[in-house]
């Protein structure tokens, strides 16, 4: 019986050495979680239980358990490097080429998971899909639309693929001014007003706008104080053309006042530094804007702007936006620009991926822009530990592990994400090597016991 004692100790210990031995190995493995052996007493039993007397049969290896605390973080130059920081697993897909084992007939679904993982070193494919170093989709929820705010269907999973192409273009669909107009200023002395003579307005504005398709045109606005007190007249140029509120840039000729909200088609030729109807802005005696075009509002819309008036060669839909005031202020001091922004954005070349806190991924644009391409999904459950292991730093479910709880970064008991930074191993190397020394001592002190009841029986043998 102590030989079988002494030899379960040497089993025992030499499951301690290895697994010592692999958390090591893999103290240099992203996402690598190390392990503990766990050991348990051995008695013979019998009807009546162990006795009083029972010196026990040894020992045995209840679990190889893996610990799932946090790794340290550290910070890479590649955005598509992950980290989690806090609870949770990437999820994992097995890429759609791969046959099904049980049906070779049927390709891989590549929005089931298969797979989780701490190991958040991803990279693109020739597709542009996001995978691991084993080609596994990185899986994410898809976005309802193009941003965050928009939000993602979550439990409904997609590869999560970098969209290459080009940026597309938004129309121009508000313009926020936020102006002070020199409450001391005088009227103009030339009365006709004419954007081409100075003398005929106080002061202008421009930004740059653009059409559905991208092209850019540049709208002015000039602002005439008139001899109403508190009063002053703006007028909107679209590349040089005047606009009338409603819409339509106003053919050559004919007097603004004519001119019908929403009524009339620009003609393919027209002629430039014609005015549209003014838009009458009135302040209150404290310098704060009252009414906009007539109205108590901080805005005015420019709709079914026939571009085809302004250049032939445009063949695109008609431009429509707003200019809000919001803020505007007739203050004695100099005309004074304090915001001046449009929503607009022309085409734009991918110029890089962003990743933020909630695993949100942005691809961003040369020409300013931004679109949300989903959000990475996170897994996590009821006992870790119980998950199986599946080798190259990833687990899979079992019947004890739990069912997989979904969920976004930082919502739901989940950690959060940080981008360009990769979990290292969270085996500490010096406690290891204790451990090492710890295992090699319980081998040899079993080694010893064999030792000794070999020495027991052959003096007995030679009684």
């Amino acid at each position: 019986m102590g030989f079988a004692t002494a030899l379960s100790g040497l089993k025992a210990a030499s499951t301690s050495l290895q697994v010592t031995g692999n958390n090591i190995a893999n103290s240099q493995t992203t996402g690598f979680k190390e392990s503990r052996a766990e050991f348990a007493d051995v008695y013979a039993s019998s009807i009546g239980g162990v006795s009083k007397t029972q010196p026990g049969s040894g020992v045995k290896v209840t679990e190889v358990a893996q610990q799932f605390n946090q790794g340290n973080i550290e910070s890479t130059q590649n955005s598509l490097d992950l980290a989690v920081s806090g609870n949770g697993f990437f999820v994992l897909a097995d890429t759609v080429n791969l046959p099904d084992k049980n049906n070779p007939n049927n390709p891989v679904d590549p929005s089931v998971p298969t797979a989780y993982t701490r190991n958040g070193a991803f990279q693109l494919d020739s597709a542009g899909n996001v995978v691991n170093d084993k080609g596994q989709y990185l899986l994410a929820f898809a976005a309802n639309g193009t941003s965050a705010a928009e939000g993602f269907s979550v439990g409904v999973f997609t590869p999560l693929t970098i969209d290459t192409a080009q940026g597309l273009p938004n129309a121009t669909e508000n313009i926020n001014m936020k102006l002070n107009i020199n409450g001391a200023a005088a009227v103009p002395p030339t009365a006709a007003f004419d954007p081409t003579d100075p003398l005929s307005y106080n002061n202008t504005t421009s930004i740059t706008t653009y059409d559905i398709q991208g092209n850019a045109h540049i709208a002015s606005t000039y602002y005439v104080k008139t001899a109403v007190a508190n009063e002053w007249d703006a007028y909107l140029f679209i590349d040089d053309y005047g606009i009338t509120t409603g819409g339509p840039a106003v053919p050559p000729g004919v007097a603004p006042a004519s001119t019908v909200v929403g009524a009339g088609v620009p003609p393919a030729a027209g002629t430039p530094n014609q005015p549209g109807a003014a838009i009458p802005l009135t302040f209150t005696p404290t310098g704060l804007l009252n009414t906009v075009a007539g109205v108590a509002a901080t805005s005015v819309d420019f709709g079914a702007i026939d571009l085809s008036g302004i250049d032939p060669n445009l063949k695109v839909d008609d431009m429509a936006f707003d200019i809000d005031f919001f803020g505007t202020t007739q203050f004695a001091t100099p005309f004074s620009v304090n915001g001046l922004d449009q929503d607009g954005l022309p085409a734009g070349n991918l110029t890089g991926i962003d990743v933020d806190a909630t695993g949100v991924v942005f691809a961003r644009y040369s020409n300013g822009g931004s679109k949300a391409l989903g959000q990475v999904a996170l897994a996590r459950f009821p006992s870790n530990q119980a998950l199986a292991k599946l080798g190259d730093t990833s687990w899979a479910t079992t019947s004890t592990s739990g069912a997989p709880i979904f969920g976004a970064a930082g919502d739901n008991n989940f950690g959060g994400i940080q981008s360009s930074a990769l979990e290292g191993s969270n085996v500490d190397l010096s406690e290891q090597l204790v451990k090492l020394i710890i295992a090699q001592q319980a081998y040899q002190a079993n080694s010893q016991t064999i030792t000794t009841e070999k020495t027991l029986i052959q003096t007995i043998l030679n009684a």
